[in-house]
């Protein structure tokens, strides 16, 4: 059943389908060891045990309630082939985990890695990459799934598919323009025939996950900045900047795809920790003694 079930979520994405199974697969080692043999077995009382065995093995608050999605819609579905006759996941709460809040870049620092001073084609590709998540706030995975069509130079315009696959239109900036245009008179000479994605590999086909991840840090080096960098960061960076620059949280949630604006809501905090930072150095009332 767990294999069948797998097979009908073809509409959701591949990283998806895979930490469902993997989460599916903890809760049958789960009943193995409880001897519940079959799903029907399975009870809400059972299933806050398994929630809290895993939290005891320092799982998160996120994938729990990942955990317990997955669990919800494997038994909707064994409900809809009349394998069982209720759903032992519907109204059970994973534990909360404290949101952390991400690590940013400041916009002189963002400037100093994307402003890439190397003519060499990969040079120009990362820097055409970088510029381009800094610029539209894009995910990793969004970036390298971009195809050559995607982008109306015209009208500055890029089409992403993002989670869900859903899709959205988010401006790019100038230089991030410049930089593609720059990579394009590149690209044609390394490509392979019939590749159609935007930024590739040495070896002329769509570029890797981890081969962007492992530019990033080597460029963040280089530039003289901390060797933890990742792409996500240029996300936050960018997302962090917007808020703080405009105050219009709605636009920065359609600009980052996000489907609900709690996850959005994060940035705010770090606006508030810079003015706060602003505040303490500024106000002639915000001094503390050093006793204190």
């Amino acid at each position: 059943m767990l294999e069948s079930f797998i097979k009908t979520l073809h509409h959701l994405s591949e990283h998806t389908r895979s930490a469902y199974q993997r989460d599916l697969t903890y809760l049958q080692k789960f009943c193995d060891k409880q001897d519940i043999n079959k799903w029907s077995d399975l009870d809400g009382r059972q299933v806050r045990g398994f929630v809290a065995s895993r939290h005891r093995e320092g799982i998160g608050g996120r994938s729990l309630q990942r955990n317990l999605s997955a669990i919800r819609s494997f038994y909707r579905y064994l409900l809809e082939e009349a394998k069982v006759k209720n759903n032992p996941a519907e109204g059970i709460i994973a534990p909360k985990t404290p949101r952390k809040l991400p690590n940013v870049l400041d916009a002189d620092q963002t400037v100093q890695l994307v402003e890439i001073d190397d003519q060499d084609g990969l040079a120009l590709r990362d820097r055409a990459m970088l510029e381009l998540i800094y610029s539209s706030g894009l995910r990793l995975a969004e970036l390298i799934s971009i195809n050559m069509g995607d982008i109306d130079f015209g009208d500055r315009i890029l089409t992403v598919t993002g989670k869900g696959k859903k899709m959205r239109s988010v401006p790019v900036g100038q230089h991030a323009i410049q930089a593609i245009k720059n990579w394009l008179k590149i690209r044609q000479s390394m490509v392979n025939q019939n590749e159609d994605a935007l930024f590739i590999s040495q070896r002329g086909k769509r570029i890797s996950p981890r081969s962007v991840q492992e530019r990033l840090k080597q460029w963040a080096i280089k530039q003289g900045l901390p060797s933890h960098v990742h792409p996500h960061m240029l996300r936050h960076s960018f997302a962090s900047h917007m808020l703080e620059s405009s105050g219009d949280l709605r636009a920065v949630q359609e600009l980052l795809g996000h489907a609900d604006i709690s996850t959005t809501q994060v940035y705010t905090h770090l606006d508030f920790q810079h003015l706060a930072q602003v505040y303490d150095k500024s106000h002639p009332r915000a001094h503390r003694k050093k006793s204190d």
